[in-house]
C-alpha cells in the first residue's frame, strides 16, 4: 500500500482535553512509529483520540483511544507525569495492542480463519 492509500496518525488523531493544538507536530513526531502499524489499515478506518486529564499534577493520566474498523475499541493509558514519558508509553502499548489483534486475526492464529482439508481427502482430485 502507498501512504496515500492506509491510515496514517496525522489524518486519525484528534485531541480531547488537556492538549493545545500547538503540540501536534512534537505529538506526531511522537507517534510516528504508529505509522508502520496503521499501514494496512484504509484511511478513514481509524480513530485516534489523545486526552491528558489533571495535567501537571501527580495525578495526571494520559489515555490514547483507538476505533479501527470492525474491531474492538483499544484503549492505551499512562500514568507518568513528564508528559513526553506518557505520550511514548501510551503509543508503545497501542503499538502492542494493535499487533496483538492482527496476530490473533491472522489464519495462522485463528481456527476459524485457517482452510483445512477435511480429513481422508487426498490432494489430488479424481
Amino acid at each position: 500500500m502507498t501512504a496515500s492509500s492506509s491510515a496514517t496518525v496525522d489524518e486519525a488523531l484528534r485531541f480531547g482535553g488537556g492538549l493545545a493544538p500547538e503540540e501536534r507536530a512534537h505529538i506526531l513526531e511522537i507517534f510516528s512509529a504508529l505509522d508502520a502499524r496503521l499501514r494496512s489499515f484504509r484511511p478513514g478506518s481509524v480513530e485516534l483520540q489523545l486526552t491528558v486529564k489533571e495535567r501537571d499534577t501527580a495525578s495526571q493520566r494520559t489515555t490514547l483511544e483507538a476505533w479501527i474498523a470492525r474491531r474492538s475499541r483499544l484503549v492505551a493509558t499512562s500514568n507518568h507525569t513528564d508528559a513526553h514519558q506518557a505520550f511514548v508509553e501510551v503509543r508503545e502499548d497501542l503499538i502492542r495492542q494493535i499487533s496483538d489483534v492482527k496476530n490473533r486475526e491472522e489464519p495462522r492464529n485463528n481456527r476459524q480463519l485457517r482452510r483445512t482439508k477435511p480429513l481422508g481427502q487426498s490432494g489430488a482430485d479424481g
